[in-house]
Parts: C-alpha cells; sequence; structure tokens
C-alpha cells in the first residue's frame, strides 16, 4: 500500500527486493497504468482504479476475492477504495492480505457511517467520536499506521440516507476531527462523499483532496461540483458510474446512443458508459467494483477506449433525469 506503515502486529519478515521506478505510465509493478494517469493526493494514479464494496460477495471464497485484488494489480490499478462498513471489515481484511507494500497502491476507505441491519446494511454514523472510532476501525482492519485518504462520507446529497436526530452533525464538528486525525497521522489526506456543492466550498480550506459522488452519463447535477473540483486541483470520482444503483434511478446502459456507441467499438455498454466519464473529465478518476475477474478485466479495459468527437458529442447529448431516493 502507499505511504502507511505495516502495523507491528501485521509485520512479516521478509527481505523485499528493490521495487520497479514508477513513472506516470506504469505502476510500481511495472503494468501500464489502468485508464492512464490521474493525480490524487499529489500522488500520480491509474484513473481506473478499483471499489472494493462488492469483494463481500465472495466471503465464502476468500481466495477467490484475494485473486481479484492481485489481478487488479497485474492489471496496472494502483488506486483502491474501501471501508470499514463493506462487509463490517472484510473488504479491508482482504486489501490487507492481498496488497504488498511494494505495490505502492493507494488505498482510500471512508467514514460516516456503519454495519446495520436495515435495507441497505448501513446506518448513518455521522458524530464526531463515531469518525474517529470508524478511522481506528480501518487502520485496525488494513493494518496500517496510516490511510492515505479518508473520505467523510456526509448524507446531504444523492441516492441513500439521509441524517436526522444526532446524525445531523454540523459540518465544522466533523471537519475538526478529521483534521486532528490527519494532524496525528493517521490518515493522509481527507476526502468528501454523497456531499454538496456549498459543503465542498465550506471545506476547502481543510484541504479537500478528492470528492465521492453519484454520477454518471445519464445522472449529471453536480456538473458544478465538477468544474470546481476541476478548478481547485480536486479528484472527481463518481461512484455508482453506470447509474441505477437504486430502483427508480436511470441506467446507463440502457441508453440508446450507449448502446450505438458499442456496436461500433466493439465493447460493451458499461464499458462505453465508464469511458464517457473518462473523457468527459481529465480529473475523474473511476472506482468501479467487481467481484469477478472477468469483469474486472473489462473495467479496466474500457480506460483504453477512446471516443471520437461525433461520438462524444451524441453521447453528451443523453439528458440527465437523477433521481434523489431517501433510504431508511
Amino acid at each position: 500500500m502507499a505511504s502507511p506503515t505495516p502495523s507491528p502486529a501485521d509485520a512479516t519478515p521478509t527481505t523485499p527486493s528493490a521495487p520497479a521506478p514508477v513513472s506516470a505510465a506504469t505502476t510500481a509493478c511495472g503494468a501500464p497504468r489502468a485508464g492512464g494517469a490521474g493525480q490524487l493526493a499529489g500522488r500520480t494514479v491509474s484513473r481506473v482504479g478499483f471499489g472494493a464494496m462488492q469483494l463481500p460477495r465472495l466471503a465464502d471464497d476468500q481466495d477467490a476475492a484475494l485473486r481479484v485484488l492481485r489481478r487488479a494489480v497485474e492489471l496496472g490499478v494502483d488506486h483502491i477504495d474501501t471501508a470499514h462498513f463493506y462487509g463490517n471489515g472484510l473488504s479491508n481484511d482482504l486489501i490487507r492480505r492481498a496488497i504488498r507494500p511494494g505495490d505502492d497502491v493507494l488505498v482510500v476507505s471512508k467514514v460516516g457511517a456503519t454495519p446495520d441491519d436495515g435495507p441497505v446494511h448501513l446506518r448513518l454514523a455521522q458524530r464526531p467520536e463515531e469518525l474517529r472510532a470508524a478511522v481506528e476501525d480501518n487502520l485496525a482492519g488494513l493494518g496500517v499506521e496510516q490511510i492515505p485518504v479518508v473520505n467523510l462520507r456526509r448524507a446531504d446529497h444523492g441516492p441513500g440516507l439521509r441524517a436526522e436526530g444526532d446524525q445531523d452533525v454540523d459540518l465544522d464538528d466533523q471537519l475538526a476531527v478529521m483534521t486532528a486525525l490527519r494532524d496525528e497521522g493517521k490518515i493522509g489526506a481527507i476526502g468528501l462523499s454523497s456531499t454538496t456543492i456549498d459543503v465542498l466550498r465550506r471545506s476547502l480550506a481543510a484541504g479537500i483532496v478528492c470528492v465521492q459522488n453519484a454520477y454518471s452519463i445519464v445522472s449529471r447535477d453536480d456538473e458544478d461540483m465538477v468544474e470546481l473540483c476541476r478548478a481547485e486541483g480536486i479528484a472527481w470520482v463518481p461512484y455508482f458510474p453506470l447509474g441505477g444503483a437504486f430502483p427508480g434511478l436511470p441506467k446507463a446502459t440502457g441508453e440508446d446512443a450507449v448502446l450505438a456507441a458499442a456496436g461500433q467499438l466493439d465493447a460493451s455498454p458499461a464499458q462505453i458508459a465508464l469511458a464517457w466519464l473518462l473523457h468527459h473529465a481529465p480529473h475523474t478518476l473511476l472506482i468501479p467494483g467487481t467481484a469477478d475477474i472477468d469483469h474486472l478485466a473489462a473495467n479496466v479495459a474500457a480506460g483504453a477506449i477512446r471516443l471520437d468527437a461525433a461520438t462524444l458529442a451524441t453521447l453528451d447529448a443523453i439528458p440527465s433525469r437523477t433521481g434523489d431516493i431517501e433510504i431508511r
């Protein structure tokens, strides 16, 4: 992993070989960067990363999950998104077991929610003491002393949970604990997730390095935030990049223009939708998730698809039909 130091309990005596030189074009493992090179928290990373949310599907075949992670590194992925609340710590444990220090993978985690038995298997955990406890859980699960980037998952915007009662916490109180954790060296940098442009503006002084919001070719209400991130040198990291994460939300893969481009370029509709995101904004980093090696390879291959001006214009013309769905 990048930057963090393994905790003593997880240290394994080894005699590591010298890592391969890292350039803008290749990862530490010498593989071409998936999707080319992007920037995150002062680091050059692959623009096509990997989201670990689906790995708990392989809870009964953890060797298969480890193979997916190792294959991601082999395919040029050096940016992994995770959270302790993915599988109640399972995703983090798998990353700890699969990713080696010499891989120089930048791991991004998030706080602001915790596992639950509700409809989305999450409940909010927004209070400062909960954010601190979540960082400690992530550190322990990943087996590191510092997490390079931690996203504060708010509940302001997009499909998902909304804060109420004691979970409706002032932003300044949350940023205070996040910056304290950064000052203590437990996290390297701060990001935001599920947030609004007003919250992002209020947070800029804290040194925000990335924003994760639901965003796709069919859900583009956040164009002003995309532009603000570009102007401020902040990585834009869309989740639900194909739309359709919940019933009632539009799906990118069902759009006629996407289907037509897929046929012309011998690609899948999902690959076209991912490729459009990379073309649309140069500061975009993708974190598509999967628990399947073949699907992983297809996601990485989307980073090599080139869309000409005419195809881009047709895709750009797809209307945004975002729905703001609350789940309680």
